[in-house]
């Protein structure tokens, strides 16, 4: 299917309401769905939401893998991660391909003695084939150090055509059903930041084969609301099948910062706003994660006046997308820098 077929088939409504120009008015673009505090549950000062319909229940703050990497010291890598634990943030992100394996080898290393049981374990494969799925899911599991793994994601799904490898014969989706029966994985989702399109053609393709997934990964920023915007395209459509919402790129990894239209605290306390179950942030220092921990302690959803006075400082920064690279441009797209790894 192409694209502009696509767009035609699902109407583009969501996703045309918005995409605003700069300086757009919020309140004339598609309603931002809002989360409500009803479902969410505080214990020991860390809020925890529920995951879609697959009764777990994970912190409203999750630790991003990718940054895990970063810091040059190991211990110093496992001391963040063990101590944002005992903080009570419970879902681990992670990936095969980060750090070319090195995050999940760390992540192994932080969930030895007895860490591994206190939390929600997800980690994404590349593998758009049945064989190199199965063994990047082999991998994980070895570097993890887990005889399971809670939540596998078929990551970066960035082309129009990803789910039809995914979901066709000798796919990728092959071996995580049969992962799945043997006790390896739990759940089922996937990932991409590049189009919302791309997204609802992935849940339309997936609907069609008969499956309904778990969880979706996607941005969510003061910068999406504008442009691209998953928040008002995919977003409804989560909610409507109560599948889990994973928010990623909150500060659109670091962009925002350099924009200067909005601080770390409101980037975040935005994306808990949204109907999101767990805003993914990257945490490789010790300053970070005090930060988000109070963040996750301190958040009230923002009141309708306050979200729109923040998206119109963010209008114009976010035209054209010119701080949402991972939209717009290829240095985000791993597996279009590494073909390979999709097999």
């Amino acid at each position: 299917m192409e694209r502009r077929e696509f767009l035609s088939a699902v109407g583009a409504i969501p996703l045309l309401a918005g995409t605003a120009h700069a300086g757009a008015p919020s309140e004339k673009l598609q309603p931002l769905l809002r989360f409500d505090p009803a479902g969410e549950v505080i214990r020991d000062g860390m809020r925890y939401r529920k995951l879609g319909k697959t009764g777990e229940e994970v912190s409203c703050i999750g630790l991003g893998g990718f940054h895990i990497g970063l810091p040059k010291n190991e211990a110093e890598s496992i001391k963040i991660m063990r101590t944002a634990i005992d903080a009570g943030i419970n879902f681990m992100d992670n990936c095969w391909d980060y750090h070319d394996g090195l995050s999940e080898l760390r992540m192994g290393k932080a969930l030895k003695d007895g860490y591994r049981k206190k939390v929600f374990l997800m980690t994404k494969i590349d593998g758009r084939t049945k064989v190199a799925a199965a063994k990047q899911i082999d991998h994980s599991l070895l570097r993890l150090r887990s005889d399971v793994i809670d939540l596998v994601q078929h990551h970066e799904m960035l082309r129009m055509e990803d789910a039809d490898r995914v979901f066709g014969e000798g796919g990728a989706q092959e071996a995580v059903e049969a992962a799945r029966k043997a006790g390896k994985i739990r759940f089922v989702g996937f990932t991409g930041h590049k189009d919302p399109l791309v997204h609802l053609r992935t849940l339309a393709v997936a609907k069609n084969h008969g499956f309904r997934f778990d969880t979706v990964q996607m941005p969510l920023n003061v910068l999406d609301a504008h442009f691209r915007s998953f928040a008002r395209a995919v977003l409804p459509e989560l909610v409507q099948e109560q599948i889990g919402v994973l928010g990623m790129k909150p500060l659109a990894s670091g962009a925002i910062m350099e924009s200067k239209c909005a601080t770390a605290v409101e980037c975040l306390n935005y994306a808990l706003t949204l109907p999101t179950s767990v805003v993914i942030t990257g945490i490789e220092t010790m300053e970070r994660l005090t930060q988000a921990l109070k963040i996750a302690k301190d958040f009230k959803p923002m009141p309708i006046e306050d979200v729109d006075a923040l998206l119109g400082r963010t209008a114009n920064a976010a035209a054209k997308g010119a701080y949402e690279k991972f939209k717009t441009g290829a240095q985000f797209d791993g597996t279009a820098t590494h073909p390979e790894w999709l097999g």
